[in-house]
């Protein structure tokens, strides 16, 4: 192969093959069909926390050999050859106290030992993704003018709840007022989230294999009216929110390439591909910088795209396509996950690996504060409530950590104006059983606060959620073992409880009991009141069920 390169650019790109030749040969073999079938297992299970490059966010840098520089200029190194392919597959059977789950009931002792070998050769570099590509994979399967007028079911739309059947690559809908499983379709593989349009009449999915749906409620039967992928791995979806760009355009953000793309919002006709590839807020050039969490803004044309590696928050302007204007705020790294505080005014997101939340005012597009939390925040989207003592707080759970923090956030109400001196601080930190929580949730009209932990290794935790009494929070929490509660027999894997998400009316809250492939799953319902099942939802086809989405909540972020 001929470079037209300078010399000093020849002699790096000397350097780093040989680099990629020293630690393929020191890697431990193996034959071409094992690499692909670990390949397809890191990007099902590991990309995720690790990247798709195996540099890290999440979870550690994976790369076969790493060197840091630290402050005092002295050097730090690691990697996946040196701790070798009996420490890596302990590591990988019975994860971490930092968050990371144990996989030994969910791959086999080969299938660990296949993966503690694989992640010691250097990752393969995926191929892009362009606009064109987009293009190419877009397919219109029911024009705009072919679909219904007006909503053509009698199901009340507003209490139906989205929920993914991660390995099955499923969505199913189902009737939050019967409890009954309206439809199941086919999605992308391991749906991340569901959004709803601005009308609630469209749900829009996002696999992590990148394919983007949207589905129309209004037909008889929900209708998958379009599909497009965005790239090889994917995250988030939103859609334009603000008065006269109601679902006119939907955002997609992508793991890789590391890159958002625009489409058409009831077509999903592709539009624009932007990259986030750049520098970090430390200065330094990243080339896999994952959009994470995308969120649209209820007062400005604006959505907020969070750039995992770099630490950039980007404030993007719909109003004119073409002409893109984009507001950049410097945070913290590594940005993941987040949602609104009460007033929709800041959106909150954690800058996990950095123990850090940001908070950032959209009002005036600027970064409100930096709050330090226990080690590894992972908010979902976060719960609001008004606390007794200090007003409106914010609420995160931790991976590594066996706290929740509450964060004061502030409030235009006069009757708030005495907790301002709190603001932007964690004022209290809940105690749950251990780390590896994923998810906490509450509702305006619940006196209740619940968290999961389905990360945490040990059965008993996993499989249970824990619900805290608002009104005494000092109190422990009271633990519900999901899969006792739900009647199914005993497994050998563990059912781990996840994700709490209310109804519309907010006296029920329902937890997914997230099992093997081979063991039956199921949604736990309870009443919120009593802390009482009402009812366990199960059917053969639902499968490995995950995520889960109340269109109303959804539609205007209520948690």
């Amino acid at each position: 192969m001929k470079y037209a390169k300078p010399l000093l650019a020849g002699l790096l790109a000397s350097v780093s093959l040989l680099g990629f030749s020293i630690a393929q040969a020191n890697a431990p073999a193996m034959t071409a069909a094992e690499k692909e079938t670990a390949k397809q297992i890191y990007f099902e299970r590991c990309a995720g926390c690790h990247g798709v490059l195996r540099k890290g966010a999440t979870g550690k840098n994976l790369e076969p050999h790493w060197e840091q520089v630290q402050a005092n200029g002295s050097k730090l190194e690691g990697g996946t050859l040196k701790l070798g392919t009996k420490r890596l597959e302990n590591i990988i059977a019975f994860g971490t106290e930092g968050g990371m789950v144990n996989y030994d009931d969910i791959l086999t002792k080969d299938e660990i030992n296949l993966m503690a070998r694989y992640i010691q050769h250097t990752p393969d570099v995926p191929p892009e993704f362009s606009l064109q590509d987009m293009k190419d994979s877009w397919k219109l399967i029911v024009p705009v003018s072919e679909r219904p007028t007006k909503q053509m079911n009698t199901i009340n739309l507003k209490n139906v709840f989205a929920i993914t059947l991660r390995d099955a690559g499923k969505l199913a809908l189902v009737d939050g007022d019967t409890h009954k499983i309206w439809k199941i379709l086919e999605t992308g593989y391991a749906v991340h989230i569901s959004r709803l349009s601005a009308s609630g009449r469209y749900v829009y999915t996002v696999g992590r294999d990148g394919l983007t749906t949207i589905i129309d409620m209004w037909f008889e039967e929900p209708t998958t009216v379009a599909t497009v992928r965005l790239g090889s791995d994917a995250r988030s979806v939103d859609v334009s929110k603000f008065k006269g760009f109601e679902d006119k355009y939907l955002i997609g953000g992508t793991y890789w390439p590391p890159q958002y793309s625009i489409m058409d919002g009831e077509t999903l006709e592709p539009i624009k591909v932007v990259s986030t590839r750049g520098q970090t807020v430390d200065g330094e050039y990243h080339p896999e910088p994952r959009v994470a969490s995308i969120v649209a803004s209820h007062i400005k044309p604006e959505w907020v795209v969070n750039v995992k590696e770099t630490g950039q928050i980007l404030l993007v302007d719909y109003t004119d396509i073409k002409n893109l204007k984009t507001t950049t705020i410097e945070s913290a790294k590594f940005l993941h996950d987040g949602g609104w505080d009460a007033s929709h005014r800041y959106f909150l997101v954690a800058a996990n690996a950095s123990n850090k939340v940001a908070a950032v005012d959209t009002k005036t597009g600027k970064l409100a504060a930096l709050v330090e939390t226990a080690k590894i925040p992972h908010p979902g989207r976060g719960a609001n409530f008004v606390h007794k003592e200090f007003g409106p707080v914010w609420a995160t759970g931790h991976l590594g950590d066996d706290v929740v923090s509450l964060i004061s956030t502030p409030s235009e109400e006069r009757k708030h104006a005495k907790h301002k001196a709190h603001n932007w601080k964690v004022v209290q930190e809940l105690k749950m059983p251990g780390a590896g929580n994923l998810f906490v949730k509450t509702h305006p009209k619940s006196k209740h606060f619940w968290a999961d932990a389905p990360m945490n290794p040990e059965r008993d935790v996993a499989e249970s959620v824990y619900v805290f009494d608002m009104n005494d929070l000092n109190q422990p929490p009271k633990q519900l073992n999901v899969a006792k509660d739900s009647g199914l027999p005993m497994s050998q894997a563990i059912r781990r409880a996840v994700q709490p998400e209310y109804n519309v009316t907010g006296d029920e809250v329902w937890i997914s009991l997230w099992g093997g492939k081979t063991d039956q799953s199921a949604i736990v319902v309870y009443d919120d009141k009593t802390l009482k099942v009402k009812r366990v939802i199960t059917d053969p086809q639902m499968v490995t069920p995950t995520g889960k989405f109340n269109v109303y909540n959804t539609m205007f972020d209520v948690y």
